[in-house]
């Protein structure tokens, strides 16, 4: 079998590469092994602010202009809804709180997401006594159902192939590469944390951080909004709201833990006030790098080898459209953005 790329791990770093190539009209290979579960597990939320600090997300607002028509096109394409447009209203703790955000709205990049007139309604079961500011120009994709429909697209026309990729059995020569029954020009590595295992990559900086999420059941709740305070608390429909997320950085299964659910227990308590009901709970492992920036480019001796990982949290804003910026790189000699190119390293 003849490929023009292998791609290896089909979260949403693999997902936008693929399109990338389907659009070119590529031939290709994805091989996913489940082993990596942040996409599946991921709030999925797309946001250009840095609530915490009242400053823009990194290239937000060119991520956006990207991401959004890329997900309305993989709407048509699967026939499946997947975004979900909403406002976040952040819930200020303090008139110091409310103060940081008015001065925000002088930055030029925040102006058109930062409402400058607060909101001082009372909603029941949320805790605020400082009133909110609303974020507009957000909302979620549900990562889940994009990323398993995708993979169900994939097999339907047997495009990928659900085993581990062993890297030992992969043979390299000056022109191209051969792994087990298949020959290919390239080979894309989107394993995620999966990447600590991989001879090829695995000297990259790339921290894990496991994240994890409670789902509850809260009928008095009834909020149409994304909920940031401490933590977030996001609806889901039919009275179920998704709400976290945890940092572990020593914990490297993707196991959900007590200590997981009782820290957003706690943190809850600060939130809301009405009863709820745990109906689940999930983790991931976020494979993140010191200054936010992804992981991305070529092996410094085998070219054939690339990398593209490293989304972190804001994986839905940035896959689109550093997938179509590797492509190019690759196919068209355009330029990596050199802060995410592993050549910094």
């Amino acid at each position: 079998m003849k490929v023009d790329y292998i791609i290896v791990g089909l979260g949403l770093a693999g997902l936008a590469f693929v399109e990338e190539l389907i659009a070119a009209k590529k031939s290709f290979l994805v091989f996913e092994d489940d082993s990596q579960t942040s996409s599946l597990v991921a709030g999925g939320v797309y946001n250009p602010v840095i609530l915490k600090r009242f400053t823009p997300v990194w290239n937000g607002k060119e991520q956006l202009e990207v991401a959004i028509p890329f997900y309305q096109r993989l709407e048509k394409k699967l026939h499946i809804k997947i975004d979900e447009k909403f406002v976040i209203k952040k819930s200020f703790k303090s008139i110091e709180d409310q103060n940081n955000w008015f001065t925000a709205l002088d930055k030029p990049k925040l102006v058109d997401y930062l409402d400058p007139k607060l909101d001082t309604k009372s909603y029941k079961g949320v805790i605020a006594d400082f009133s909110f500011g609303n974020v507009k120009e957000t909302g979620r994709i549900d990562t889940k159902k994009l990323v398993e429909s995708y993979r169900a697209y994939l097999k339907e026309r047997g495009f990928i192939r659900f085993e581990n990729f062993e890297h030992q059995e992969l043979n390299i020569d000056e022109e191209s590469l051969k792994y087990k029954d298949i020959n290919a020009s390239k080979i894309v590595f989107c394993e995620g944390f999966g990447i600590k295992q991989n001879p090829y990559f695995n000297y990259l900086p790339l921290n894990e951080a496991k994240g994890e999420l409670l789902t509850i059941y809260a009928p008095e709740l009834n909020i149409d909004f994304l909920l940031k305070s401490t933590l977030f608390v996001l609806p889901l429909g039919d009275n179920l709201y998704k709400v976290g997320a945890t940092f572990n950085w020593t914990d490297k299964t993707s196991n959900p833990s007590e200590e997981g659910k009782q820290e957003l227990v706690e943190k809850l308590k600060k939130v809301i006030n009405v009863p709820y009901t745990i109906v689940d709970q999930t983790a991931g492992i976020r494979p993140t790098v010191a200054g936010r920036r992804p992981l991305v480019g070529m092996h410094p001796k085998y070219t054939q080898l690339i990398v593209l990982n490293g989304l972190g949290t804001r994986g839905v804003m940035i896959a689109p459209t550093i997938a179509k910026n590797l492509f190019h790189h690759l196919e068209n000699d355009e330029e990596l953005d050199s802060e995410i190119n592993i050549n910094r390293f």
